[in-house]
């Protein structure tokens, strides 16, 4: 194992009804309440947030309509908003896409410039607004990291930010605000937290790590059970339960805490996939991950090997990956260039755009001619 430092400041509050207690942790405050669409107000999670901000006295402004994808367009109107208002902390209630653009948002807040250049690595980020969520959709572990991803819709660039400033001060985790996800995005949140734990696993520099392999294994397991439950009865607690915390652990840190050098080329290029296409961030892991996994199939032969016994029961790398896949298909999410009407011609503008997220990374090993030839094998 490798020396690590482990540092995660967020507060977090876990189980049922405890929406309701979200104004105890902002009284005193006037924040900038973020959030997606008109759902939260169908299922009843906006009017419980409003009467508990009410409750406490937190004076609030709505910006609402963030999208999956989240763009840079909308943080700018946010940063102008939360300005203009002088607000002091910032409300997320959402998903990973709400979440991050509350932490460009908050970042954006203090910079004179614009908050872009974080992004680019123009600048580093210092002070920001303190921030807040309620998580309606578990996927990302935006609520308990410090990191957040934006596109630029006019580069066409998706790119991240990382900062200790940017972890959130408290989030609720309340499984039965995630009742109404549909299938689909429940599908797509189960592949985007399986692949975070699966590119340490692969990528990881210290191959002795059985803490945190075992780990992985254990929530990849619990991700694919509570997925296949809540396929089959959305309201089913234990299941969401499990789900949403399972999401939150596989990127907050500690199942990477001691692996060594790792890194997450999976996401690089389906970033570029949903910057192109603004496909959901979930669908594009699907489709690269096994397409990853069979380009680098010998080299990683004997971990995949353990991750088939493991997960399927299957020793053969081959039969692994394909049972991967056929996982996939069976929550419904794509697995093919092709299901999401990406033709193979293409590949190579996505590849370039790729290619700019590998530089910033200092993916080196990942060339426009390498990433080309992993999205051949799942085109």
């Amino acid at each position: 194992m490798k020396n690590f430092v482990f540092y995660n400041p967020t507060q977090i509050v876990f189980g049922k009804d405890q929406t309701k207690n979200i104004g105890n942790y902002l009284r005193g405050k006037k924040c900038l309440l973020l959030y997606g669409k008109e759902s939260i107000k169908r299922n009843g999670i906006y009017d419980r947030i409003i009467e508990s901000l009410n409750k406490n006295n937190v004076g609030f402004v709505e910006k609402y309509g963030v999208k999956s994808n989240p763009v840079l367009g909308f943080v700018h109107e946010a940063i102008e908003l939360a300005r203009k208002e002088n607000v002091d902390a910032i409300l997320a209630v959402g998903g990973g896409s709400v979440i991050d653009t509350g932490k460009a948002v908050a970042c954006g807040f203090y910079y004179q410039g614009d908050v872009w250049d974080y992004f680019t690595d123009k600048a580093r980020i210092g002070n920001a607004l303190p921030l807040y969520v309620v998580l309606t959709l578990a996927a990302t572990a935006s609520e308990m990291n410090n990191g957040a991803v934006i596109t630029n819709e006019k580069t066409r660039q998706k790119f991240n930010i990382k900062a200790d400033s940017l972890s959130p001060k408290v989030s609720i985790l309340d499984p039965v605000n995630t009742y109404t996800v549909p299938g689909n995005y429940t599908a797509y949140g189960c592949v985007d937290a399986m692949v975070h734990l699966l590119e340490g696993y692969f990528t990881q520099e210290d191959p002795s790590t059985s803490i945190q392999d075992g780990f992985v294994e254990t929530l990849v397991k619990t991700l694919m059970e509570s997925t296949r439950t809540i396929m089959k009865k959305a309201d089913d607690y234990n299941a969401r339960a499990d789900f949403m915390w399972a999401a939150t652990l596989a990127l907050n840190g500690i199942t990477t805490a001691g692996i060594g050098n790792h890194g997450f080329p999976n996401h690089m290029m389906g970033h570029s996939l949903s910057a192109l296409y603004d496909i959901a961030h979930g669908a594009s892991l699907s489709i690269v991950f096994p397409a990853w996994l069979k380009h680098h199939a010998k080299e990683k032969s004997k971990k995949i090997s353990r991750f088939g016994t493991a997960i399927f029961g299957i020793e053969d790398p081959q039969k692994t990956i394909e049972a991967l896949d056929q996982f996939f298909n069976s929550i419904g999410t794509s697995t093919r260039l092709s299901q999401v009407n990406i033709p193979a011609t293409d590949i190579d503008k996505i590849a370039g755009n790729a290619v700019m997220l590998a530089q910033k990374w200092r993916l080196d090993q990942y060339t426009k001619d390498i990433i080309t030839a992993i999205l051949q094998l799942g085109a």
